[in-house]
């Protein structure tokens, strides 16, 4: 990787940083303002929602202005939601709709901009081992920054503890836009197509076909996973403490993970790889069945933390090798982008819908436990999609 993909990577550290130094307890902060799965369900639904418009509608910044200043404005605005939640405070809970449009538009203008310098930054024999790296600066972060913020929380207590972690976010999310502006101006080229998505789908004998499904059932289970396990560590052991050591652990086990999957997964290895990786992410929801409490949730994670490299590098590598599988595909890069993360959240919203309608009528642990599983078992459906594009040469 050249100096560009070292810079990316770091503004793409920072940014996950300041994200699981916080973002780890939103739901947490959420649920001990108002017990209720709903609620951050909702939240979370709105957040998706704007994620996914945003992403569409900025499509047009990043092909034909400037795509570093969507960057930027995606950092600051995540470092806006982190002012809202202090200045609202406990009150935040009664905010859901404002909280989840300001996030999901910042998730959105930063990911649609980040992984078009993404593709232009790497190519199909370096891809692999750029998602390596930043899953492996993911990990890294991840076992710092979220024990860091259980032990602030548990010793300064809820108000002070949680209001310095969201004020140590905001300043990380801001010294990632000092970084972005050492990333060099890229190139603009062409007219956005607004509507290619749709023209993508239409055509017969397209590969998009089979990977925007494919892409619907990762976000399915995204959309849930990514706020329910940590939620049920808190709930299970009331300490945000033990959140943090959770998260500690896992991220320890997934530097090793995506170091190894970076270094050895090529191309050849990729179908079987992912299927792997999916089955065992199924197969460790099982013990929950058995009880949930903190082991079983720990089997979990230490599990998913193993096997998830095996599942997302040849599932993105695969999807950017196809964009960039032709002349005309390329030039459309950042459509393509759009149309990637369109498919990711269309999943994320059917997987919360799910979830709120079922919450809504019970949540006992066997109704919660069966969810989790029907949600969880979609890495598979991903596979079974994309098992023809993970073929080498495949386009």
């Amino acid at each position: 990787m050249d100096s560009q993909g070292i810079l990316l990577l770091a503004v793409n550290a920072l940014f996950g940083i300041a994200n699981v130094l916080s973002g780890t307890f939103v739901g947490v902060y959420l649920w001990k303002a108002k017990n209720d799965y709903a609620i951050i369900g909702w939240f979370t639904l709105v957040t998706y929602l704007a994620m996914a418009l945003t992403f569409w509608l900025a499509g047009k910044w990043v092909k034909e202005y400037n795509k570093m200043n969507c960057l930027r404005v995606g950092v600051a605005v995540s470092a806006g939601f982190y002012m809202m939640v202090l200045w609202l405070g406990s009150g935040s809970v009664n905010h859901i709709v404002p909280l989840g449009m300001v996030q999901g538009i910042s998730s959105g203008l930063f990911w649609v901009s980040f992984n078009v310098v993404y593709f232009e930054v790497t190519d199909p024999d370096s891809r692999d081992k750029f998602n390596g790296w930043a899953g492996l600066l993911g990990a890294m972060s991840g076992i710092v920054a979220p024990w860091i913020s259980g032990l602030l929380i548990v010793t300064l207590g809820d108000v002070l503890g949680y209001r310095l972690i969201f004020s140590i976010s905001l300043g990380i999310f801001l010294l990632g836009v000092v970084v972005s502006f050492f990333l060099k101006k890229r190139k603009i080229e062409g007219k956005y197509e607004w509507f290619l998505t749709v023209r993508c789908l239409k055509q017969k004998d397209t590969p998009w076909k089979r990977v925007f499904m494919a892409l619907v059932a990762q976000g399915f289970r995204e959309g849930v996973f990514g706020f329910m396990i940590g939620l049920l560590v808190y709930i299970s052991t009331s300490s945000e403490g033990s959140l943090g050591n959770f998260v500690l652990i896992n991220s320890a086990v997934s530097l090793i993970s995506f170091w190894a999957a970076g270094r050895f997964i090529k191309p050849h290895y990729r179908k079987t790889a992912m299927l792997v990786g999916a089955s065992m992410m199924v197969l460790v929801i099982l013990p929950f069945f058995w009880k949930l409490n903190f082991a079983t949730l720990l089997v979990f994670g230490v599990g998913v933390s193993l096997f998830l490299p095996m599942y997302t590098i040849p599932m993105v590598s695969a999807v950017f090798d196809l964009i960039g599988s032709d002349e005309c595909s390329v030039k459309q890069r950042e459509e393509y982008v759009v149309l990637r993360e369109l498919g990711l959240n269309a999943g994320r919203i059917l997987g919360v819908l799910l979830f709120i309608v079922v919450v809504s009528f019970s949540t006992k642990p066997m109704v919660l436990n069966v969810l989790l599983l029907i949600i969880g078992s979609s890495p598979l459906v991903s596979w079974l999609f994309m098992r023809k594009q993970l073929t080498p040469n495949k386009a």
